[in-house]
């Protein structure tokens, strides 16, 4: 008699967004098979920055940071635009399927939120030098990480969903993902304009 194959959970079906048949076991740290298992792992994870061991957020960021001024040479605003644009939608899924897959509600890994988010701060803050690029880089690190006031608000908000009784957790969990790191974009770019202002 043949002993049964155990399930391999990374050849399920690409899903738009994922089912929730019940609470998986917790993935405490992604590696480069779970990268490359799905694709919406591949980009939540920020194209393999996110697995970083030492302050994912931080190289999520530096990786949005190197990838926007590569791309600069073939971009315009109105290209920069599309691109964050489409990259909201997009991420949401990815980072939806992702948490969903390592059964994480936030995961530190999921770094796609602030690659979109500090996109958006230097698309906004562009034109500027090294030193305006350092200062929102720092600034944005800061409002994400530390979280105050409206940015901690949002990153509060879907932290108590329970999967197990709610179909849509997962959903709301992507989106709150994205929401906090867009917020702590929006803080940045305030205090960029006031800084320009009072300069």
């Amino acid at each position: 008699m043949n002993a049964p194959v155990p399930h391999d959970p990374y050849a399920d079906p690409v899903t738009v967004f994922p089912e929730d048949p019940g609470q998986p076991a917790p993935v405490a740290r992604p590696s480069v098979r779970f990268l490359l298992a799905h694709p919406a792992h591949w980009i939540a994870l920020g194209f393999g920055s996110g697995l970083s061991r030492l302050a994912p957020g931080t190289a999520g960021t530096l990786w949005a940071w190197i990838a926007f001024m590569a791309f600069s040479p073939w971009m315009n605003e109105a290209r920069w635009g599309l691109l964050i644009a489409l990259s909201l939608p997009v991420g949401w899924w990815a980072c939806s399927v992702t948490a969903r897959n390592m059964g994480v509600l936030d995961p530190g890994s999921i770094v796609w939120d602030e690659v979109v988010a500090f996109w958006l701060v230097l698309w906004l803050v562009m034109p500027t030098g090294l030193v305006g690029q350092v200062l929102a880089f720092g600034l944005f690190r800061f409002f994400d990480a530390v979280k105050p006031g409206p940015v901690g608000w949002a990153d509060g908000l879907y932290h108590d969903l329970d999967p197990a009784t709610d179909p849509a957790a997962w959903r709301k969990a992507g989106f709150g993902i994205m929401l906090d790191d867009l917020v702590a974009a929006g803080c940045t770019v305030l205090v960029v304009a006031l800084w320009r202002y009072i300069v």
